[in-house]
């Protein structure tokens, strides 16, 4: 993606110093777009639960350069894979619901580990970091490629008159590496011509849609419109959505999806107006030890101010405000899960299935036991 013209990736390796990692700070966007560094583990986990980086393949990214920044900072003697293993532990215990994290460390822990020098384990993990980004950009670039075709078909059948796409929370560019998992049919469809236009939930308690989606379509030129979270509804009953497009933090191998709370209303919103609902994820946001989504996958409660406070810019400068009574206690579940049932289709990088098991072990047969 472009920033006033220049690309960026969400994280990188800084050009001149290799052990500084660098991301961009999404706290203050829309408002500043800050870049930050990240020296040590510590850096990386507090960046990851403090919502510095968020998003399922961008968590999972950061988790693997910060297994890098752990394999620079570790004893250099027989603890080095002990040091290692704990800052796993450390890293996924910061974000439990998204997949990726786990993902990321473990590649990295079993990368590390067929090597027999330290040097060595240094020098493979940051190449398996490194790998790890690559693999999320091409992964996401490759859903664009394939959802596609969804618009297109969408766009045939309107005569080419505008297809409105829904969105919910953030699972663009600033989620991933590059691309974004739901916006990148999105950007495809732009890109080639089609006249797309985007609602844009705020999703509350952190409006990463109203702050960080809006941002990145209006940085990429795309048509859009912020809306509160509870318009969805309103306009899939008015034929003023023709599709729904939303990411994935955990999916589960018979299709059952956990993303951004607020999810699964717009999947029952859908299904009640007869609008396709479709989940776009790299294979990376698979678990596929998991079936029961509502029961296994881990749901992530995060803190009551997030709830109760919000932040936005008064006069050129960001400031915090108390939404509630001071003392109203609030409740902040981070996701919830959208059940198999109300999914059209899930989009990944190799194709477009249906969500069950059998039909995504077919785009996925090396997964078959």
């Amino acid at each position: 993606m472009k920033v006033n013209g220049k690309h960026y990736r969400t994280i990188w390796i800084d050009e001149t110093v290799e052990t500084v990692i660098k991301i961009i700070d999404q706290r203050f966007l829309p408002h500043k777009f800050i870049i930050e560094d990240l020296k040590t583990v510590h850096d990386v986990a507090l960046a990851i639960k403090e919502m510095h980086v968020r998003g399922a393949g961008l968590i999972g990214a950061t988790a693997g350069y910060g297994m890098y920044l752990a394999a620079l900072e570790a004893p250099q003697d027989n603890s080095f894979t002990a040091y290692l293993e704990n800052a796993g532990d450390y890293l996924k215990a910061t974000r439990p619901t998204a997949v990726n994290l786990s993902w990321a460390v473990e590649k990295q822990l079993i990368a590390i580990k067929n090597e027999t020098a330290i040097a060595d384990k240094i020098a493979i993990s940051f190449k398996t970091a490194n790998e790890i980004a690559d693999l999320d950009a091409g992964y996401c670039q490759r859903i664009g490629e394939f959802g596609v075709s969804i618009i297109e078909e969408i766009s045939r059948q309107k005569g080419g008159k505008t297809v409105n796409v829904l969105t919910h929370c953030n699972a663009g560019w600033l989620a991933f590496v590059d691309y974004g998992s739901a916006t990148s049919p999105i950007y495809a469809a732009f890109d080639k011509g089609l006249d797309v236009h985007v609602w844009v939930d705020e999703t509350r308690p952190r409006n990463q849609g109203a702050s960080l989606t809006a941002w990145e379509l209006g940085q990429h030129r795309v048509p859009h419109t912020i809306i509160p979270d509870n318009v969805g509804g309103h306009l899939m009953q008015h034929g003023q959505v023709d599709m729904v497009i939303v990411g994935s933090d955990r999916t589960t191998s018979t299709g059952d999806v956990a993303n951004k709370i607020g999810t699964y209303l717009k999947a029952l919103a859908a299904i009640d107006n007869q609008i396709p609902f479709y989940v776009a994820l790299p294979s990376t946001s698979i678990d596929w030890d998991m079936e029961n989504g509502i029961e296994e996958i881990p749901i992530e409660e995060r803190g009551a101010d997030e709830v109760k406070y919000m932040e936005g810019l008064c006069e050129g400068e960001i400031k915090r405000i108390l939404l509630t009574p001071a003392n109203s206690p609030a409740t902040n579940y981070a996701f919830d899960v959208t059940p198999a049932r109300l999914i059209t289709g899930l989009i990944t990088e190799r194709g477009i299935c249906s969500p069950n098991k059998e039909s995504i072990l077919n785009l996925f047969p090396e997964k078959k036991s």
